[in-house]
């Protein structure tokens, strides 16, 4: 069998371009070096508890509009997931008492902030309606690869306004935007937190496309968490990547892309096994690709450049919890973000994010209990060169740092404590094959919005780069986005 696109690595972002070519006529393969599909959004089962590897606030689950890519994703390829929503996105514990819900409804979330922040009600509803503007500017039109000409040119004459919205937006953060509104310092701080919890930036680092698609889907499609768990996505798009005619295979964790006269041709496995294929799609991050798969000393200058903009962001430290259901009081909310002091916002253990994913799905832990996955930013390097005693020693006392803050929250959640697994950056590293343990890139500085951020098509003909180390960024949605653009511009490279 000619293979007409081989993808490494079947997280989100690498499954969403196998299933839109095999939808094509393509013939996929999919190399995946772990057991279960996911990558980050994959999950793993203990003592009747099954866990998300990662967050469980998922966007692009919806059933309204273009920007719900993930339901669009399973679709195409003729599968469904069931979904349930989540009446409130997050309930933020802040600095200076700011207690407060983002509410699935528009109008009761900018009543709940403006409780808050009486002096700034204009400022809240303009900087907010803006982020709606963006929003309706992308749900206005079929998102597929901006590196596609003919594509461009056929959705600029069909939603000319439209486009020159987001080009307009294209350059700016959301920070830039907030200040033109906004004067209250604190208020500023929460919306720098409103960027944090998925760009893992401020908001001057945020871009502003990025903050208007989550800020408004939030309201619009919604906060959606899939039945079974977060892994059931990535199940699903195995199944219908199989039923199209494409193939994953497990277990199969490739070291080296093959390079012939300056073309991608192939892959080759840590067992020596060679794979050929008129397209090669990288679902590593741009360092695993373009350090480990490829030469290093041979990188593109384009990439080199990509790497002085931006680096990698934190890793984290995951604690999967199991606990009794007494410990939650009832009305409790199933995300939660807890932060002390402004200051610490960007360091180490200094935000705590909270999933609680029970809450809507009680299928995935045993009677009478619930799940709660806690994760907070760590760097790789306060995690090297340990003992295996001193690093089961440095995560026990990590871990119970956090319980005691959750305890503020959750009072009696050590005496209801059933479970508790701690994962490290050296975990993330270990499984999901991401250097450092990374969650993706994050900018070095402030730059122009998402100019900076590479498209698929890399300087090496025939390969293509896929998920968060590409435009749009991190998030389900964001790399789901991703991966409809990399099949996109396949597709038109292959002729299909």
């Amino acid at each position: 069998m000619t293979i007409d696109a081989i993808v490494i690595g079947s997280g989100i972002g690498g499954l969403v371009t196998a299933t839109q070519l095999a939808a094509k006529g393509a013939k996929v393969l999919v190399l995946e070096r772990y057991l279960i599909p996911g990558g980050s959004a994959g999950y793993f089962e203990r003592q009747g508890y099954r866990f998300d590897v990662g967050a469980s606030m998922i966007f692009g689950l919806g059933q309204n509009g273009t920007t719900n890519l993930l339901t669009r994703a399973l679709s195409a390829v003729n599968v469904s997931q069931e979904a349930i929503a989540d009446p409130v996105q997050i309930h933020y514990h802040l600095p200076q008492g700011l207690d407060l819900k983002v509410d699935r409804v528009y109008e009761k979330f900018l009543q709940n902030l403006t409780a808050h922040f009486p002096h700034e009600e204009q400022g809240i509803r303009r900087f907010y309606d803006e982020c709606q503007k963006v929003f309706k500017c992308l749900n206005s039109m079929d998102l597929l690869s901006l590196e596609e000409p003919r594509y461009l040119l056929r959705v600029f004459f069909q939603h000319p306004l439209a486009c020159l919205g987001l080009v307009k937006y294209l350059p700016q953060n959301a920070g830039d935007v907030a200040r033109r509104y906004i004067k209250d310092p604190q208020l500023l701080k929460f919306i720098d937190m409103e960027c944090y919890c998925w760009s893992v930036v401020p908001s001057d680092m945020t871009p502003m496309i990025n903050a208007g698609m989550v800020f408004s889907d939030r309201h619009y499609g919604g906060v959606n968490y899939p039945k079974g768990g977060v892994g059931q996505i990535a199940q699903k798009l195995v199944e219908g990547l199989e039923k199209a005619g494409g193939k994953i295979q497990y277990q199969a964790r490739v070291t080296k892309i093959l390079i012939e006269q300056g073309k991608a041709v192939g892959v080759q496995l840590a067992n020596g096994e060679v794979y050929r294929g008129k397209r090669i799609v990288s679902n590593a991050t741009r360092w695993d690709t373009f350090a480990q798969l490829l030469p290093a000393d041979e990188m593109p200058d384009n990439e080199k450049k990509w790497q002085q903009n931006y680096q990698k962001s934190p890793s984290f430290l995951s604690l999967h919890i199991g606990i009794k259901e007494s410990v939650l009081p009832t009305g409790t909310e199933c995300h939660h973000i807890l932060l002390e002091d402004w200051e610490k916002m960007t360091a180490a253990e200094g935000t705590v994010f909270v999933s609680i994913p029970t809450l809507l799905d009680p299928d995935l832990a045993p009677n009478g209990y619930h799940i709660i996955h806690a994760f907070t930013p760590h760097w790789i390097d306060d995690w090297q060169e340990l003992s295996p005693s001193e690093y089961e020693a440095k995560k026990e006392e990590a871990a119970w740092r956090i319980i005691d803050r959750l305890e503020k929250i959750f009072p009696g959640l050590d005496a209801g404590l059933d479970y508790l697994e701690v994962g490290t950056p050296r975990t993330h590293r270990r499984f999901l094959g991401r250097e450092d343990g990374t969650y993706g890139p994050i900018p070095r500085r402030k730059l122009w919005g998402l100019l900076n951020m590479p498209f698929n098509r890399t300087a090496i003909s025939g390969l293509y780069c896929v998920g968060d180390s590409t435009f749009p960024g991190q998030g389900l949605n964001a790399v789901a986005f991703s991966g409809f653009a990399c099949a996109h511009r396949i597709a038109v490279d292959l002729g299909f």
